[in-house]
């Protein structure tokens, strides 16, 4: 588990690597920690099979991005983005490891009052059973997914540029 100081945007990726394609969440990361097109002002925790203890390196973020497997009923290595009201339709306790995504989204508001934006990404799982490896139709699709997590946070820092110029300038 790499935990380090974070920043006001935080990318974690979950999942059990010994469950085929669950593990989704944690290949991307260790991607993402290798790729030069990351912020460097971003926080990448690989957050493994941790559920509500992430709590307490999110209370403070002011953005977070979320990579994990997806499981909604479409074909395997299929892209899933998930952001705003469409977060609260994820379901809670139903992840192969132990509280899910959603039990770490609904615990964040009752221990911090931080705003903030969050995004899944993650794709479509072809299986969860025992195995080490991914499926090859989501092997295949990680670097789609790690394609667009970088977008989004480069997305995201751009935004952070812009109010930061934008606050210079009005005190002048």
């Amino acid at each position: 588990m790499n935990f380090g100081p974070t920043s006001r945007t935080v990318v974690v990726g979950t999942g059990n690597l010994v469950r085929t394609d669950d593990g989704l969440g944690v290949h991307a990361i260790q991607r993402l920690q290798a790729d030069p097109r990351v912020p460097n002002d971003i926080t990448l925790i690989d957050g493994g099979t941790f559920g509500i203890e992430l709590v307490a390196y999110l209370c403070d973020s002011a953005r977070l991005l979320l990579l994990d497997a997806v499981d909604v009923g479409k074909p395997a290595g299929t892209m899933v983005r998930l952001a705003g009201d469409d977060l609260r339709g994820l379901p809670c306790g139903a992840s192969v490891h132990q509280l899910g995504v959603a039990d770490l989204l609904a615990t964040l508001p009752l221990v911090s009052d931080t705003p903030r934006e969050i995004v899944l990404l993650g794709l479509q799982p072809a299986s969860t059973d025992w195995g080490i490896q991914l499926s090859p139709l989501v092997e295949a699709s990680l670097g789609t997914l790690v394609d667009a997590a970088v977008e989004q946070l480069l997305l995201w820092s751009l935004e952070t540029a812009k109010n930061l110029a934008g606050c210079a300038d009005t005190s002048r």
